[in-house]
């Protein structure tokens, strides 16, 4: 059969009138996916920015690649399924666009089984069956046709490639928020080209830049809702738009007059989404829109389920939802979690409130948390120790709701206490001291206001006293004055007493400890620790027995009895040890850093420090790591450039707990000793030029060079590093033992460790790389 001359090219795609911004990674993974697959299928979230994707990719389409053309087909408009083979035909074939269905699918058919044509087809996720069924027809015929699809759904038929397409990456909440910070951000860059178009001259400025980029945040980098925020540029200041945020569906409305209807507003893109579910899909919708910041199957379970929505069901419909690219499904820490932009959340929520049930679905969301946070508190002292803290961080923000729920509501002030006092040292080894001490003052208030009768001895008085005792002790690491902390303990403990309540009364007696040692009441301190330990194991405490012994060995590792700080190291060490415990066994390797820096020992004294972080760092627990810092810095006087990087690495870790101490109180007469000793030892630009280097690194980048010694060889132990070293000298294992005085089997074995640990496969790749690091160092 003599083929037909070929089709018209690229029908359908017109001139693209705004730029496309941040996608040209996308577009060459989807091009090279369709030189592969035949059928690639973009989905995603309404507003995601699908379809301008899908038509850059086939603008930029070859006639190689598809010599009989490029077809789009938009089907947004379209509503019914037996139009849609005459709609696609009718791109393909102006002159015969009224066949009906199956003459329609017939003639496509025919028209493209001997071509090499691509076909685009957008917005099918309303006509789903249909276009699944058109295009495994057209794709059975046409041997060299190529189907690019645009969906909130995958089309689920053999051969589909799916491509997820994600919104645009917004500003890290934590990196600078100057514009050359910004400047490399595609979210950013889109909300700045699509104002300069309403209000040309626009550009980001110094003074709205934060704004900018917290705009930009809270719309998840969508760039349908950025555009239609930048619209308003027109009118309000991006700190205006920022403000009036709160109700984003009203604020962000003015799309294009010439799109459809649920293209001009943010409402109507989320309305045509909620269209498209079943009632069982839009009622986990409106309860998973509780969860803040994500969620896991077993707590949607206990906060959605219910007869209207069984067990047996939830997790279909919520599978139906991750279809729907409405949830999110991320794998962490080898376990599903879930999540929802904030856009899609904040529509169910409106949902949830509609239909009555929102403080029903908010008091079984808190009574989740709550249940979470008195388990890890249970199960605090032991070998989850670390993994509960991951997940109560992963779940802080579903925290932050819960005590919003007990905040706002009548009689839920002390369950938000419970809450917010368990795990006990939750804020302290999070680094969120300002934030501790928020909720606990709010709630105390609330609690306050409360007529709870005469109930000094009750358990209720009981989490009041705990949540006193707790507040009073983040205040003391922050650095409240010491007259308002004694004044705030004396309070505690008198309440304490009334109440019979003789664990918070043997906190009482730890915190006078903490003040103490600040003071350098050595002496002193050791007593009130030891008092405490004794009354906590008399409850059955023994995690608290044991962390005032740790503290019982820091204050006679720093000014009194070496041998009892010693057998107090021990004790805490092989207890931690016997219950696979990480935090305790922290401190004590911190104690021990403290000892060997008293014996004029600064080798150990770093090793035992290192060690200390090594154990502390996945909580988090910013104040003890800054301490174990210190005496790092401590130990490197002989290397003043190095002591001063430390420094301003200090001052970050202080800044960073939101405290005003700027260095542990006992410590602190030390370290202005040792800061005016390296000031000293270094011309005052080449000072400043490595404390700032060390006050503007990221924590990773600060813990790396923390953690190097000083050869540069980051995760290593100093042994390690030692033998790193030879390596690059090019020594053999028996040369090395010679030289370190060890076995030749231990030196290969050290080898081994060092080649898995750096992920090389030969003594060459060491070699260069030691020697690279070893140069970088003394150029830096």
């Amino acid at each position: 059969m003599e083929r037909e001359p070929a089709m018209g090219a690229f029908a359908g795609l017109g001139g693209e009138l705004t730029s496309l911004i941040g996608r040209r990674t996308e577009t060459a993974r989807i091009a090279r996916l369709l030189s592969g697959a035949r059928l690639v299928t973009l989905s995603g979230v309404g507003g995601v920015g699908k379809t301008r994707l899908a038509l850059r990719v086939a603008a930029n389409a070859t006639r190689s690649a598809f010599p009989d053309g490029v077809y789009v087909a938009e089907l947004a408009a379209l509503r019914d399924p037996e139009q849609l083979a005459p709609s696609v035909l009718g791109t393909l074939d102006v002159a015969n666009p009224g066949r009906p269905g199956a003459d329609a699918t017939a003639a496509l058919v025919a028209r493209l089984c001997e071509r090499r044509a691509l076909l685009v087809l957008d917005n099918c996720e309303h006509l789903i069956d249909a276009c699944a069924r058109l295009i495994d027809a057209l794709l059975r015929a046409a041997p060299g046709l190529r189907v690019l699809a645009t969906s909130r759904q995958p089309l689920g038929i053999a051969g589909e490639q799916v491509f997820p397409v994600e919104p645009l990456p917004v500003p890290d909440a934590d990196q600078g928020h100057g514009v050359r910070a910004l400047s490399d951000n595609p979210a950013v860059a889109l909300f700045a080209d699509r104002a300069a178009a309403v209000l040309p001259g626009f550009t980001v400025t110094e003074s709205d830049a934060a704004a900018v980029a917290e705009l930009v945040r809270r719309l998840d980098g969508l760039p349908f809702a950025i555009e239609l925020a930048a619209a308003r540029i027109r009118s309000l200041t991006p700190h205006e738009i920022l403000e009036r945020l709160t109700d984003r569906f009203a604020l962000l409305t003015g799309g294009s007059r010439v799109a459809v209807d649920r293209q001009r507003t943010l409402r109507a893109l989320i309305d045509w989404s909620h269209e498209l579910c079943t009632e069982r899909e839009r009622l986990l919708w409106a309860r998973a829109s509780v969860f803040r910041g994500g969620f896991d199957l077993e707590s949607l379970e206990r906060v959605c389920a219910d007869p209207e929505l069984p067990p047996a069901a939830l997790l279909d419909t919520l599978d139906a939802l991750v279809v729907k690219s409405l949830v999110n499904c991320r794998h962490e820490r080898g376990r599903a979690r879930y999540h929802m932009l904030e856009t899609v959340r904040e529509y169910g929520h409106e949902r949830l409130a509609a239909s009555g049930s929102l403080d029903a679905i908010r008091r079984r969301h808190r009574d989740r948390y709550a249940e979470l946070t008195a388990r890890a508190g249970q199960e605090w002292f032991g070998p989850r120790q670390v993994d509960w803290f991951t997940r109560l961080r992963l779940d802080h923000p579903n925290l932050r709701a819960a005590l919003e729920f007990c905040r706002e509501r009548p009689g839920q002030a002390r369950a938000g206490l419970a809450l917010a006092v368990s795990p006990r040292h939750y804020w302290i080894t999070a680094g969120l001291l300002s934030e501790g001490r928020r909720w606990l003052s709010r709630l105390l208030a609330a609690d306050h206001a409360q007529d709870h009768g005469d109930d000094a001895a009750g358990p209720g008085a009981a989490v009041r006293v705990q949540a006193q005792v707790t507040d009073t002790y983040l205040g003391m690491l922050q650095g409240d004055p010491e007259a308002d902390v004694r004044r705030a303990l004396a309070t505690c403990e008198a309440a304490a007493r009334r109440g019979g309540h003789r664990r918070e009364s043997a906190w009482v007696w730890h915190h006078h400890g903490i003040l103490a040692i600040w003071t350098e009441d050595f002496a002193g301190a050791a007593e009130l620790f030891a008092r405490a330990s004794a009354e906590f194991r008399a409850q059955g405490c023994l995690d608290a027995a044991l962390e005032c012994r740790v503290k019982f060995a820091i204050a006679h590792a720093y000014g009194g009895d070496v041998a009892a700080a010693d057998e107090a190291c021990d004790e805490v060490e092989a207890a931690a040890r016997a219950h696979d415990e990480s935090w305790l066994h922290g401190m004590a390797l911190l104690a021990r850093a403290l000892l060997a820096r008293r014996a004029d020992a600064p080798v150990d004294a770093i090793a035992n420090a290192r060690a200390a972080i090594a154990r502390l760092r996945p909580f988090q627990d910013w104040w003890d790591v800054a301490m174990c810092v210190e005496v790092i810095a401590w130990s490197t006087q002989d290397a003043p450039r190095r002591a001063a990087r430390l420094l301003g690495v200090l001052h970050m870790l202080w800044e960073s707990v939101g405290g005003r101490l700027g260095s542990a109180p006992f410590m602190r007469a030390q370290h202005v000793r040792f800061e005016a000793a390296v000031r000293e030892a270094l011309p005052a630009a080449g000072f400043d030029r490595e404390f700032r280097r060390g006050a503007r690194a990221t924590v990773d980048e600060a813990m790396a060079y923390v953690l190097d010694d000083a050869a540069g060889v980051p995760g290593l132990t100093r042994r390690e590093s030692q033998v790193a070293e030879l390596v690059a000298e090019g020594l053999t294992n028996k040369d090395i033992a010679a030289r370190l005085t060890i076995a030749q089997r231990t030196a290969e074995n050290h080898v081994e460790r060092i080649l898995g640990k750096l992920g090389f496969t030969s003594r060459t790749q060491l070699a260069v790389w030691a020697y690279e690091r070893r140069t970088e160092t003394a150029g830096s």
